[in-house]
């Protein structure tokens, strides 16, 4: 999901069985990412879980869109370490639908572990302009990093696009 205003792009690596599920991104009721967000656009209401469409457009309002670095793959529950057989999306006509995508934020770990190839995909070099970062996940199997450290870490990042 991105509009011709996302600046940065939010990739996951594949959504958990709760977000399967919920045919939601981040639908898992503990994951920080909606909490976050709505921390971070305070003057700005997050819309409720049970209005997806409208919680999709608040973010592509807000500069931000949200993808998957896996097209597929077979796992056994949601855990990234389960992940097998994983295809990478196709990534080469996103710069079409996201002109002014200034950066990529991986959201955990497994997601960065694709970085190069996403911006290969896309047809990105190292001096194209577009950073790629790896933010805390927001996964509530991230227990390492606390609520409060995930939003610094994330609020630091979307400020530095303008989107804080």
């Amino acid at each position: 999901m991105v509009g011709t205003g996302t600046r940065v792009l939010v990739l996951g690596s594949f959504p958990g069985r709760a977000s399967l599920t919920a045919q939601q991104y981040y639908g898992h009721a503990r994951n920080h990412f909606w909490p976050i967000l709505a921390a971070l656009w305070p003057r700005h209401a997050l819309p409720g879980s049970d209005e997806y469409a409208a919680r999709c457009d608040w973010l592509l309002a807000r500069g931000l869109g949200l993808w998957d670095v896996y097209a597929a793959c077979e796992r056994e529950g949601s855990l990234d370490t389960s992940i097998r057989n994983a295809q990478i999306n196709d990534f080469a006509g996103l710069l079409f639908r996201a002109p002014g995508l200034a950066a990529i934020a991986h959201n955990g770990g497994e997601s960065f572990r694709h970085a190069r190839a996403v911006r290969s995909s896309m047809g990105l070099d190292a001096q194209a302009g577009i950073v790629s970062l790896r933010l805390p996940s927001t996964s509530p199997a991230n227990a390492s990093w606390s609520f409060e450290n995930k939003l610094n870490a994330w609020g630091e990042a979307l400020a530095t696009f303008g989107l804080v």
